[in-house]
């Protein structure tokens, strides 16, 4: 995965390019808005590590800039403005993720992850697990053409585990990604849930194509 990070501080940018590229990442740097807006119109990245504060251009514009014609490349804000107006103001322009300095290198590393793992966008992609069908724009999941009655806790489970078939998820990791906040990973919201999907999946297809792998997680995967 390649990653722009936009930086005026060059110490901090090297810490956090060294970091990255220990993690395996393929990382750019530079290091005010104009040299970030120039880089965006030719080459492409996966993820955007974006300061606000920079030279020439700032931060916000060359956000506002990018979502005009991108609205895929995630952006993570990394700023010493913490007020919870100026993280509003980023989500709303388009940033993913918005984390405040100063900060540990452990954490950005974890939210680049969780961003990488929101690799799939909503537009006109069908997941397909043998005969069940998901389309993400619609919502819909189906059987051989006919829809299932599904809540949204349960389409939303049912997405992301399609979307990440074959790997085991952690209910720690459903609840980070389907749930808000409100819900800790000691609560028993989750297991009824995929309790109930599980019984409306094996009604459709005549078997349960969620596996459950003790210690490890749910795991989404074909035939019976």
């Amino acid at each position: 995965m390649r990653i722009l990070i936009v930086e005026d501080e060059r110490a901090l940018c090297d810490a956090i390019a060294r970091s990255l590229r220990n993690l395996a990442y393929s990382v750019d740097c530079c290091h005010d808005g104009q040299e970030a807006l120039d880089l965006l119109s030719v080459e492409a990245f996966d993820l955007v590590v974006l300061d606000l504060n920079l030279p020439r251009i700032d931060g916000m514009t060359v956000l506002r800039e990018l979502r005009k014609t991108d609205c895929e490349t995630k952006v993570l804000i990394l700023s010493a403005r913490g007020e919870v107006s100026d993280k509003v103001a980023g989500l709303d322009a388009g940033a993913n993720d918005y984390l405040t300095k100063p900060f540990h290198l452990d954490e950005l590393a974890a939210r680049i992850r969780s961003l990488t793992l929101r690799r799939f966008t909503q537009s006109d992609i069908v997941l397909t697990c043998g005969k069940l069908r998901f389309d993400t724009k619609a919502r819909i999941a189906s059987v051989d053409s006919e829809a299932l009655s599904l809540t949204r806790k349960e389409t939303g489970i049912l997405e992301y585990l399609m979307l990440n078939q074959g790997r085991p998820v952690s209910q720690e990791e459903l609840i980070e990604h389907v749930w808000d906040s409100s819900v800790n990973s000691f609560s028993n919201a989750t297991r009824v849930h995929i309790s109930s999907l599980r019984k409306k999946l094996r009604s459709a297809l005549g078997y349960d194509p969620i596996r459950n792998r003790i210690g490890e997680g749910y795991v989404m995967e074909d035939g019976e």
